[in-house]
């Protein structure tokens, strides 16, 4: 067939060769004009110029929303897909009434509310650690790791050294007049 269709063209091998080969060079032109114009508008990373007011205004664009939870999310995970920013798990949780934030279900639906992203900061605000470290610390009734290490290191994030060091399997589980050794 494709012989009998050549002899009635009357086109040679050559010809034909010279079309597909000008085919493939026009397919693969499209495709890089494709590629390369999504790369010219930059993104917020690449540049670094977008204020913290165009973020906000990006993000904030289509909210109010409907979120409808799906399996293995999180108020943290679908705050950081909505806001970028996790800390505003706090508001999609007030706004849908959640008495345990921890408690959403698949299939569960939530509004998004429309409230200025939390973003965190470039440069926190550290507030040195004491000089006079003690070596241990007896625990007191209603302490947490947490207020430990702020009352110990001025920086509640390190109350993670502090359950390190102690080999505690449940660092949600210490007891009034438990001795924590403390890291320096």
């Amino acid at each position: 067939m494709w012989k009998k269709l050549l002899k009635e063209l009357n086109l040679s091998d050559s010809y034909i060769s010279m079309g597909l080969g000008l085919l493939v060079v026009l397919i693969v032109g499209v495709l890089l004009f494709n590629y390369f114009s999504g790369k010219s508008a930059p993104s917020i990373t690449e540049t670094g110029e977008q204020t913290s007011e165009e973020i906000q205004a990006a993000i904030l664009a289509g909210l109010p929303a409907t979120h409808i939870v799906i399996a293995g999310e999180t108020l943290w995970s679908i705050a950081e897909k909505y806001y970028q920013s996790g800390y505003n798990w706090v508001d999609i949780a007030e706004e849908n009434n959640l008495s345990d934030a921890d408690l959403i279900e698949e299939g569960q639906e939530l509004t998004i509310p429309k409230v200025t992203p939390i973003l965190a900061q470039a440069e926190a605000q550290i507030t040195p650690a004491p000089t006079d470290i003690p070596e241990n610390y007896t625990v007191k009734a209603g302490d947490t790791l947490w207020d430990i290490a702020v009352t110990i290191y001025n920086d509640g994030y390190r109350w993670t050294e502090i359950a390190t060091l102690n080999n505690l399997a449940n660092p949600d589980l210490i007891h009034s007049g438990n001795v924590l050794t403390l890291p320096r």
